[in-house]
């Protein structure tokens, strides 16, 4: 099959690229392609590429300055979405689109179900789940593929920042309040790889067994100030010098931010096990590699 892939100097675009290739023909595009600021031209680019299945992973996901650019993330994040899903529709082509835990309040201590209501904290998840919604009113064939906390050793992420810091510095001051799962942009390439094996008329099935929606993330939980820590015991234990001697755990009032964070990420993982059989590993387990491409460095 033709997989066509958006955002693929991303890290979740560019894992997805690796792990695909085995499937099919993967066409890469980026945003010099595929120009989600310029939707006029994306249908007939998507015409010329000629698809039979669309991944997008593609997004803006600069969650502060969302909040002073609300117009460019909902271009990004809900028009463009519904722009692919309308031609998939069009040309019963399946779409796999990738969205977030903000489109949760992060009230609770349950992990989110997919079916649980949705309501967004900020400019960002309010256009995430606009996406999912411009897709849904669109008829096509879609899986909307919600996940949390991801990182990878290459990219703009949690993992990197705290790389970073703690080759600077001596203390880091790290958010304890709220609960996820740290979950690589490896894992939700394998994960879509297994979903995809079988072929697109297993995947039809199976997507309509979801109800169009599953929630993807590592197993276990931990808070950011526990991702830390674990981050900056394994690259110790991996003989990377650091000048960090202690990772101080404070409240989300301690560090404000522009946009307001959940406070709860935790997102229920049932749906993935029954109906496509995934039962992903732990959070620390992802880590590890992710850990050594580091050290490399």
């Amino acid at each position: 099959m033709r997989i066509l892939i958006t955002g693929v100097t991303g890290q979740v675009g560019g894992a997805l690229v690796s792990h695909l290739r085995n499937l099919g023909t993967v066409i890469p595009v980026n945003k010099t392609t595929l120009n989600f600021t310029q939707l006029s031209t994306v249908a007939e680019t998507l015409d010329r590429l000629a698809p039979d299945i669309v991944i997008n992973p593609a997004a803006y996901t600069a969650v502060d300055k969302a909040e002073d650019e609300p117009d460019l993330a909902m271009r990004v994040n809900a028009e463009a979405p519904g722009v692919l899903a309308r031609w998939a529709m069009r040309h019963d082509v399946p779409l796999i689109h990738f969205s977030t835990d903000y489109v949760y309040d992060g009230r609770g201590e349950r992990p989110w179900r997919e079916d649980d209501e949705t309501r967004p904290l900020s400019a960002y998840g309010s256009s995430k789940l606009a996406g999912e919604n411009a897709i849904r009113s669109s008829g096509c064939c879609f899986l909307i593929v919600r996940t949390c906390w991801v990182y990878a050793a290459r990219g703009k992420n949690f993992l990197r920042t705290v790389f970073r810091l703690a080759r600077e510095r001596k203390e880091l001051r790290i958010v304890a309040d709220q609960v996820g799962a740290p979950t690589s942009a490896v894992l939700i390439a394998e994960t879509i790889g297994s979903i995809l094996a079988d072929g697109l008329e297993r995947f039809r099935d199976q997507r309509d067994q979801a109800k169009g929606v599953v929630h993807l993330a590592a197993s276990g939980q931990t808070n950011w100030h526990g991702f830390a820590c674990a981050i900056v015991e394994g690259l110790k234990n991996r003989g990377v010098p650091l000048a960090v001697e202690e990772v101080v755990p404070i409240g989300s009032e301690e560090y404000p931010t522009r946009a307001r964070r959940p406070q709860n990420s935790r997102l229920d993982l049932t749906r993935l096990h029954t109906v496509f059989g995934i039962e992903p590993p732990h959070w620390q387990a992802g880590l590890a590699p992710e850990l050594d491409e580091l050290a490399r460095k």
